[in-house]
């Protein structure tokens, strides 16, 4: 006997297309249903032309009225809400589906919304024995599953980085532009030097390379990942999900949109859903059909050696906006085999990336898992292994491809006295004159086929931040990038530590004059508590002190993962 799943909003994007997927699955009755009933017989009428043997019917169905009585006539066995946007969504609807002893599966990828979800509705699941599954789409089910498949078994994890980059030809509804819009330039949840921290939704945007699609600009995006991940697997760094969007006047469009919200020019950014949608018709002519997922994890693996895993996804000839359907149908089977217990949890709890993956069949999705191990740090590779080993345990530390990637302390710092070096200082985000200010830096760690290809160093100094980006050049120099300027470090280790002097700079691609670089006396050393140590002090010829600052550090304590 046949069993009826019901979709609700299933004349919209998503739920048009997840309807196409179900339809040839044997074993249920499709109920397609919108609050227009001549589009859902409309659609329903196309998808028994496309599958004639499939069992599909139409219903008009508001979901904001009478649901109960909906249900009750409709009697279907799973409901899966595809309406959407969740943003501001409560949980009335899930309720009611429960309440009736049916299974509910939404594709919710709204933090808050996720994040109350099965505090809320898990005893009324319980208690009518019916299940509720939400986040069925590509965060946080495809996201989260990706993160342990790739690192399952690994003694610690330092970071994850997720980005999606769909193609610029997708079809986009109004309520995926809704919740784009919703939290542009607003506070959005990060998981940070290990704890949970903020950014601002659409700003600080990277360029990343998205295997088999190149270089993508992304920019941060709320979802629940960061809250989700960072915890359970005890994440000691960093979880980053950033979004991009393939045109370029799209791109920068929202760039403007969440400045102009951050400054509170723009109360609401919703409200400008109607001309983005019309725009598009323009934006997108010059984009591609090609959009792709990368969730990249770094950390120590199983047998302690450190190793950058990267999960990717490529889905072309339009298939991309298939992907956040397909947790939903892989849920849908796991319901009907009958193997979940009642309750309300998030989908990404049940759903293996293997159950996952075998829906994308049908369409032209490829996926690949590349891991690399790290063989030798980018210091220990530069200074030469046997050099490396006669610097200070603590020097050794931080520097080692083992190393943990987050370290905080105390520390010193005496800022320029002079107008120019002060404002250029504060340029680059040098920390203002203090003493005993709590210090994090932080050492991301790029890791090719080759080695350590480059390390970001970021430090915080009681909040106000700067970074530097280290690598080392094919012919054995060793540079670090603050902003537009490079410096060729002379790198001298031994038993004291290690010293940095700069012997050369340039402006981008320019050489600078060497009479006017700027002068440094970097040392790192152990202190007589084991503890690493630092001293760095910049002066600029004829305008003097740039920056002194000195203090210790010692590596955070990671927790254990809870997977």
């Amino acid at each position: 006997m046949n069993r009826r799943v019901l979709l609700i909003g299933g004349t919209g994007v998503f739920g048009e297309r997840l309807a196409r997927h179900l339809c040839p699955l044997g074993g249920i009755d499709l109920i397609v249903t919108s609050r227009n009933e001549l589009k859902a017989t409309q659609l329903a009428a196309r998808l028994m032309q496309a599958h004639p043997y499939a069992s599909v019917s139409a219903a008009q169905l508001d979901h904001r009225h009478n649901l109960a009585t909906r249900l009750e006539t409709l009697k279907p066995f799973i409901v899966i809400d595809c309406s959407g946007p969740f943003q501001n969504s409560g949980y009335a609807v899930a309720e009611t589906v429960l309440q009736a002893g049916v299974h509910f599966i939404d594709l919710a990828d709204a933090r808050d919304y996720l994040k109350g979800y099965p505090g809320a509705l898990d005893e009324t699941a319980r208690r009518h024995g019916s299940v509720g599954l939400a986040g069925a789409s590509s965060t946080p089910a495809l996201s989260a599953a990706a993160v342990r498949a790739v690192s399952s078994g690994w003694r610690r994890i330092d970071s994850i980085d997720i980005c999606i980059t769909p193609g610029g030809r997708s079809e986009v509804g109004r309520s995926v532009v809704s919740a784009i819009l919703s939290y542009a330039g607003r506070a959005i949840p990060v998981w940070r030097e290990g704890r949970l921290s903020q950014t601002k939704g659409w700003l600080a945007s990277r360029t990343v390379t998205m295997p088999g699609l190149g270089r993508r600009r992304v920019a941060p995006v709320e979802t629940l990942d960061a809250e989700l991940l960072g915890p359970r697997h005890a994440v000691a760094s960093h979880v980053r999900f950033a979004a991009g969007l393939e045109s370029l006047p799209e791109r920068w469009g929202m760039q403007v949109i969440a400045r102009l919200a951050a400054w509170g020019l723009l109360r609401r950014p919703a409200a400008l859903t109607p001309m983005l949608l019309a725009m598009r018709r323009l934006t997108r002519v010059t984009t591609s059909d090609r959009g792709g997922m990368s969730v990249q994890v770094k950390g120590l693996d199983a047998h302690g050696k450190p190793t950058r895993a990267c999960y990717s996804l490529v889905a072309s000839q339009g298939h991309g906006p298939n992907v956040p359907v397909l947790p939903a149908a892989a849920a849908v089977k796991a319901l009907l085999r009958g193997h979940i217990e009642p309750g309300a949890q998030l989908a990404e709890r049940i759903l293996p990336l293997a159950a996952i993956e075998a829906e994308m069949a049908p369409y032209s999705i490829e996926t690949n898992t590349e891991r690399v191990l790290l063989q030798k740090s980018l210091f220990e590779e530069a200074l030469g292994s046997e050099t490396f080993l006669t610097m200070p345990a603590a020097v050794q530390a931080l520097h080692a491809s083992t190393g943990a990637p987050v370290w905080s302390g105390r520390s010193e710092v005496r800022a320029a006295g002079s107008l120019l070096p002060r404002l250029v200082a504060k340029l680059f985000g040098f920390p203002a004159s203090g003493s005993d200010i709590p210090v994090t830096v932080t050492v991301d760690r790029e890791i090719s086929e080759h080695g350590a290809e480059r390390e970001t160093w970021v430090r915080n100094f009681a909040g106000r931040c700067f970074s530097s980006v280290l690598r080392q050049q094919k012919d054995g120099t060793f540079w670090e990038t603050f902003g537009p300027f490079t410096f060729r470090l002379g790198l001298a280790a031994d038993g004291d530590g290690l010293a940095m002097p700069v012997s050369a700079w340039k402006l981008g691609p320019v050489p600078l004059p060497r009479v006017l670089a700027p002068r440094s006396r970097s040392r790192e050393y152990e202190d007589d508590q084991g503890r690493f140590c630092f001293d760095v002090e910049l002066t600029v010829p004829v305008l003097g002190l740039f920056a002194h600052y000195k203090g210790w550090l010692k590596p955070d304590a990671t927790g254990v993962r809870a997977d």
